[in-house]
């Protein structure tokens, strides 16, 4: 097929069902440069008017979506991302758009673009069967790691957040994260690194089985374990058991000097938390208390301090 053409490509990208979308990575605010039939059917707006602006136009003014936040995140990263997005007709009418952006770099290993494969997730949203907590069986589980997905753990801890201050009992949260996934993924390739974190979900996943704990993959090689009451106290001393777990799985890592295998780091929040703290402020804690655990070195686990939930 190397003899194909630039036009015949573009045919069979055309002719796709599925929405595909191409942006420009190195101009500012990533413009549209090429749009199918299928995602100019599925959005509503024509080709000419999304080609040069930023898809971002299809939110309208409904901007404060986690899924928006996820996925400027690893935009900004140069890094892949599913997300599921609401997005808006030019009649004002609501989609469901599940979105994965893929990026796309030269031989030389720069950014040059993102594609964007799009669908209308809207009907299945309607018909599927749901959680209790809202969301249908099919966003519920982590494709790669079989663990909750994010949006689900993020729907369970919001739920669990408000009993927790209903009740006043203590409610804690663990970040885990792979130190120097980045680093496997280029000397191994993407698929050791897949099987890397599979590894690594089956032995944080094993570790939490009590009532009230959860553990979901919110993406790449980091992890969210929720625990409450007696273990929530604990959450720390659970962190570093399940850290040696993982260091006890010896899978070499090429960039991990003395140490030789891959580790984890974590961030640890736990609190009875006062009415008048958003669920944020948790968030908040426990991303500063890993950011001081992987600037201290690898495997650390840090506990969030008061000033960090502020």
């Amino acid at each position: 097929m190397n003899n194909w053409s630039a036009d015949a490509w573009r045919r069979v990208v055309e002719s796709t069902p599925e929405g595909i979308v191409i942006c420009d990575a190195v101009a500012p605010d990533c413009p549209v440069v090429f749009v199918n039939a299928a995602f100019a059917q599925m959005c509503g707006y024509s080709p000419a008017a999304l080609l040069g602006s930023n898809l971002r136009i299809l939110q309208g003014a409904d901007r404060d979506q986690e899924s928006r936040t996820r996925m400027a995140d690893a935009i900004s990263k140069g890094e892949p991302a599913r997300v599921l997005v609401r997005n808006y007709r030019p009649d004002g009418s609501l989609f469901w758009n599940e979105s994965v952006i893929q990026p796309v770099r030269d031989t030389a290993g720069k950014l040059t673009h993102f594609v964007g494969y799009h669908r209308d997730a809207s009907e299945r949203l309607k018909t599927a069967e749901r959680a209790p907590a809202g969301l249908p069986t099919w966003l519920r589980e982590d494709r790669l790691t079989g663990l909750h997905s994010r949006a689900y753990f993020e729907e369970l801890l919001q739920r669990d957040w408000q009993v927790a201050q209903r009740d006043s009992h203590e409610i804690g949260l663990t970040l885990f994260d792979i130190d120097d996934l980045g680093a496997y993924n280029e000397k191994f390739d993407r698929s050791a690194g897949d099987a890397c974190i599979r590894r690594v979900a089956r032995v944080i996943d094993a570790s939490y089985r009590r009532g009230g704990d959860l553990v979901g993959r919110l993406n790449g090689g980091t992890f969210a374990v929720l625990t409450q009451g007696e273990a929530a106290a604990k959450a720390s001393d659970y962190a570093h058991i399940v850290g040696q777990r993982v260091r006890d799985l010896l899978m070499h890592h090429p960039t991990a000097g003395a140490g030789r295998y891959v580790t984890i780091s974590a961030g640890v929040a736990s609190l009875v938390p006062p009415r008048t703290l958003a669920l944020e402020g948790l968030l908040k804690a426990c991303r500063a208390a890993l950011k001081r655990a992987k600037k201290n070195g690898k495997a650390g686990i840090v506990n969030a301090e008061a000033p960090d939930f502020n």
